[in-house]
């Protein structure tokens, strides 16, 4: 079948709640693989253009159980370390398992020794009941490769990272956030600023409470073994209820802001402080509560100062951010957002393993992911008046109204049109982010989701609310990585690279090679091996 690409203008079509029957199993795309670790050549279909060269990383669970015991959770698989090398229109791939303290241990004794996020390991019979509550979680898979001075980390949402070497994906040695800063744990979704300084944030517990704490992370080492040497805490924010923190997988950033969006996805501390004595994993202490609303908290990354008005919208969970700027006195921030939060309980191992009809009523009751933009006004005072909308700009139909001195209520602006409800939403953005991070842009890209994963690759244009589509039936795509051209002028000129999977073909995993500006394909490296579906990624021009 060809594949084809479509581009949509939506003017006022009417919104269709898309319902879906005889989705295509993907059980095979959430199986154990093996580990290639030594590269081998793809098969190039097509032309790849001479001027890339580097090296794609990705990432994502490779390996679900050990032994008789098995993961209960799509985040809780081993992480497998992906590399697919460009060069000079060729392309080898390779790939690795993580030497984690958890791969190691479960693989010595052929068996789940450490607990995770949805699964709750087995107790070792030479320990004793407080020794094994004692005994630390891993939480959730290995996400993203992340880079700090230089260096490549696989990142977890945990207080402890990977350095890895990116030539040959080998561990290299396990860095702790905490031993740094007082911090347990951080994001697997930093920001960069142009002098290469990183934000981040993460949580801290101790007998305060929860705090959320936004971490600034110098751009050069002090000397060759440096990793995290530097990181200071910039601010602390106080959580709405300290026992009952939310949880964040990542966070906006513009030019002079950070900000952090504290969403109804909360956390029972006591059921996870618990969860081993009563016999539950650690996700029985994430909920989801509509009743909240959503609130942003915004920080001046220069002095850390955390603006003491409050901008609330309504309940949504987000996972990903797309873009933040300002304009005008105006704080925009667009993020992929759902009106459901538990989207975290649907991507259970054995939700992601059904076929037929318990397949297709796994998707018709998961909520949809939509591009949106909220409108933050900067400058709220006491003179500010109240109950009328500040939002002068006539580009955006957002809606922002101060109800008291602290505390301004948002709407938010659809940033598509009706019909990429035909394509089940949009997540894992990307952007130019060289270029465009932090500034006004036109451009995002991510993946449509008519399935559990991702099963087509979108470009969104926001100057009308376009976009462009490739597609092909029984093949699912990955986060797009968006690289520019050498030689670019405008902000769409490049490649998009993506691994696309088939879960009815053995060995037919492909990278795809799509023209950023038409979003025609270009070229197919097919590899050799069966891979599961990832998360993250990156692109690395070193090379």
């Amino acid at each position: 079948m060809v594949p084809f690409t479509v581009e949509f203008i939506v003017w006022t079509l009417p919104i269709v709640l898309l319902t879906l029957k005889g989705l295509e199993t993907i059980e095979p795309l959430v199986r154990s693989v093996e580990e290639t670790p030594e590269p081998i050549s793809a098969e190039v279909q097509g032309t790849i253009p001479s001027w890339i060269s580097g090296k794609l990383l990705r990432n994502g669970p490779g390996k679900f159980e050990f032994g008789n015991t098995h993961y209960n959770h799509w985040f809780d698989g081993m992480a497998m370390l992906h590399q697919f090398k460009i060069h000079e229109g060729q392309v080898t791939y390779m790939s690795r398992f993580l030497d984690s303290d958890a791969y190691k241990n479960n693989r010595e004794k052929d068996r789940i020794v450490m607990s995770e996020f949805g699964t709750l390991a087995m107790p070792d019979p030479c320990k004793n009941v407080f020794q094994r509550f004692l005994s630390r979680f891993e939480m959730i898979s290995d996400v993203s490769f992340v880079k700090y001075k230089g260096d490549f980390f696989v990142s977890t949402e945990t207080n402890f990272m990977h350095r890895v070497n990116p030539e040959n994906l080998e561990s290299l040695e396990k860095v702790d956030w905490s031993k740094f800063i007082a911090v347990n744990g951080a994001t697997a979704h930093p920001h960069y600023d142009p002098d290469g300084t990183t934000y981040n944030m993460g949580n801290s517990y101790g007998s305060k409470g929860a705090l959320y704490n936004i971490i600034r992370v110098p751009p050069e080492k002090t000397d060759a073994k440096d990793t995290l040497q530097g990181t200071k805490i910039l601010c602390s924010i106080v959580p709405a209820n300290k026992s009952h923190p939310s949880y964040y997988h990542s966070f906006a950033m513009s030019e002079n802001y950070v900000v952090f969006i504290e969403q109804p996805i909360k956390m029972d501390l006591m059921k996870i402080v618990t969860c081993k004595l009563r016999g539950k994993a650690m996700s029985d202490g994430i909920y989801w509560d509509p009743k909240l609303e959503t609130v942003f908290h915004v920080v001046n990354k220069k002095n850390g100062e955390v603006s003491s008005v409050k901008y609330h919208t309504k309940a949504i969970s987000t996972f990903h951010q797309i873009n933040a700027f300002e304009e005008d006195g105006f704080l925009m921030i667009d993020l992929c957002c759902s009106d459901n939060g538990q989207a975290i309980n649907n991507y259970l191992i054995q939700n992601l393993r059904k076929s037929g009809d318990a397949l297709d009523e796994v998707y018709n009751t998961m909520g949809r992911v939509f591009p949106r933009r909220f409108v933050l006004p900067l400058n709220v005072t006491g003179e500010t008046p109240t109950d009328q909308n500040l939002n002068t700009r006539l580009s955006s139909s957002a809606t922002c109204v101060k109800v008291s001195n602290d505390k301004v209520f948002c709407q938010h602006e659809d940033l598509h049109g009706d019909e990429l409800h035909q394509y089940g939403g949009l997540e894992f953005p990307q952007i130019n982010y060289g270029r465009n991070n932090t500034r006004p842009y036109r451009y995002f890209y991510g993946c449509g989701f008519r399935h559990l994963v991702g099963d087509s690759l979108l470009k969104m244009d926001l100057k009308d609310k376009t976009f462009k589509v490739w597609q092909q039936k029984g093949f699912f795509p990955s986060e797009p990585a968006f690289v520019a051209s050498p030689d670019a002028v405008e902000e769409d000129e490049g490649l998009i690279l993506s691994v696309v999977l088939s879960p009815s073909q053995d060995k037919g995993a492909f990278l795809l090679v799509l023209d950023s500006k038409s979003f025609e394909e270009l070229a197919r490296a097919y590899v050799p091996v069966n891979m599961a579906y990832g998360f993250h990624g990156t692109f690395d021009a070193s090379a």
